[in-house]
């Protein structure tokens, strides 16, 4: 496994790269034409996150002590190399954090929480990765999503019951605050956002009686929540929340399973059309699954509903909060490439990057990750990690997305501007198909230097390439078939 530093300080230069002066004469149409220009600046970057996730399925804890991550496995000198490779200098260096909570916490509304026995590996997991952040001077932003509801909390009285019990909403607010106060007060963890719903819209998981059906296996946590139940909750629980002490924590509207879903099932709608509802929304989520084929997994990237709710509220930031690392490959950066400018989103978390396959209920539907840990007690770091790196370390907290276009369907640049921060201006250049040259007009950077870093289908991860002088304001590059590599202006 070849491995390098990919930031702009204390960079390990490959001599021999250099990109001459005189590939810029022949242009005409032998290279596909791209931009990348960092003046132009589309929004706000909150930055890339990681997700570690530690009981996702089991409905007897006590009976399936379920550890999905599988840091359980592995000694802790292994823990640490992982937690160095995902937060420390050289690592991915991300500047969100999504914490998920289980339905284990509370065994009877009004009851004693213990927030402690279901969620260890999770906690040490955020701890190790909150102390190396900080460490370097960044620090880390905090999702927490309710992944499923207690037993108590809903109308079947059985764990994944597919209804919420009126009756009760106001104790499941509760056991969700009770939570995030758990998390800043106790762990000092910077929780910003809570998030009502795993995908909640996804009613067909169910029965038509729903007293059924999900009890079984097959799936996570999920609740039903109706876009009427999203609206209510948002208005009422904020109210709860500040007399919580937690004024600063900001509520989402759950994570449908993907965007079109949160527009086309009437989310967004329900939410811009409540006054209420959407004054106290303090963050767009949802998940960024793509689906390209008419079906029942249709999810296309779109910003129709983000769009709706940005016309009311301007500041809105929006966020994908699981997607899927598909096969690991430079597809995968294309499904980036489409939340960030198709649906227009502020950061990205995918699905869980540590993953013990073993411990999925009837196979990980989303296989790929960062690192895969074997019930033997090995791990071993995965093509996806090599992928999301490029992107994660280009695009740290703070930056500005910039405008990019690429004439050929086959290219997609992402880029980054510095937005006044310690971070260089940094594009990845995507290729999904047979090896291309692409001229790059590069405008806004300030500098005519760059430093490459490529990962690919076959064998490179995140090989270093050295430094490209633009030609003027071009980049010409021969981009190797199933690529993606990234620019960090010096």
């Amino acid at each position: 496994m070849r491995q390098s530093r990919l930031d702009g300080l204390g960079i390990v230069v490959v001599l021999g790269a250099m990109v001459s002066a005189s590939m810029g004469q022949s242009l005409d149409f032998t290279a596909v034409r791209a931009e990348v220009d960092f003046s132009r600046k589309l929004r706000h970057w909150d930055g890339f996150g990681v997700n570690y996730v530690e009981v996702a399925q089991s409905i007897d804890y006590s009976a399936d002590p379920q550890e999905y991550g599988g840091f359980s496995l592995l000694t802790e000198q292994e823990r640490q190399q992982i937690m160095e490779l995902v937060f420390g200098d050289d690592g991915l260096k991300p500047g969100i954090v999504k914490m998920f909570l289980d339905p284990f916490h509370q065994s009877e509304p009004g009851g004693a929480f213990d927030h402690e026995t279901t969620t260890r590996w999770m906690r040490y997991f955020v701890r190790e990765g909150l102390k190396r952040t900080r460490a370097r001077g960044d620090d880390l932003t905090i999702i927490t999503t309710l992944y499923g509801p207690p037993a108590w909390a809903t109308k079947q009285k059985f764990m994944r019951g597919r209804d919420l019990d009126p009756a009760r909403k106001y104790d499941l607010a509760a056991y969700m605050i009770d939570w995030v106060r758990f998390l800043r007060e106790k762990e000092g963890l910077p929780v910003k956002y809570l998030s009502l719903h795993n995908e909640g819209e996804d009613w067909s998981r169910w029965p038509a009686d729903g007293k059924s059906g999900n009890i079984g296996t097959g799936h996570d946590y999920n609740l039903f929540w109706p876009p009427q139940q999203v609206a209510d909750f948002l208005k009422f629980m904020r109210p709860m929340l500040d007399a919580a002490g937690l004024q600063d924590v900001g509520i989402t509207p759950g994570e449908c399973s993907n965007w079109y879903r949160f527009s086309a099932w009437g989310y967004a709608d329900a939410i811009a059309d409540d006054a209420g509802a959407l004054a106290n929304l303090g963050l767009i989520t949802s998940h960024g699954f793509y689906g390209g084929t008419y079906g029942r997994w249709f999810g296309e990237h779109r910003s129709v509903g983000t769009d709706i709710l940005r016309e009311r509220r301007p500041d809105l930031h929006a966020w994908v909060t699981s997607t899927s690392w598909s096969r690991m490959d430079a597809s995968n950066l294309k499904e980036m490439h489409g939340n960030i400018y198709t649906a227009k989103v502020n950061g990205i978390t995918p699905w869980a990057c540590v993953q013990r396959p073993a411990r999925w209920v009837g196979g990980d539907p989303n296989p790929g990750t960062a690192f895969r840990v074997q019930e033997d007690g090995s791990y071993e770091v995965l093509r996806g990690y090599h992928y999301y790196k490029l992107l994660s370390r280009a695009g740290q907290p703070e930056m500005a997305v910039a405008r990019t276009y690429a004439m050929n369907s086959e290219v997609a640049l992402i880029a980054f501007a510095r937005n006044g921060t310690k971070h260089p201006d940094a594009f990845t250049l995507v290729n999904l198909g047979d090896g291309k040259r692409v001229a790059v007009t590069v405008r806004g950077a300030g500098t005519d230097t760059f430093t490459a870093f490529r990962t690919t289908d076959d064998e490179d991860r995140c090989e270093p390439l050295g430094q490209f002088k633009l030609d003027g304001d071009l980049l010409v590059y021969e981009a190797p078939s199933q690529s993606a590599t990234t620019f960090l202006a010096q």
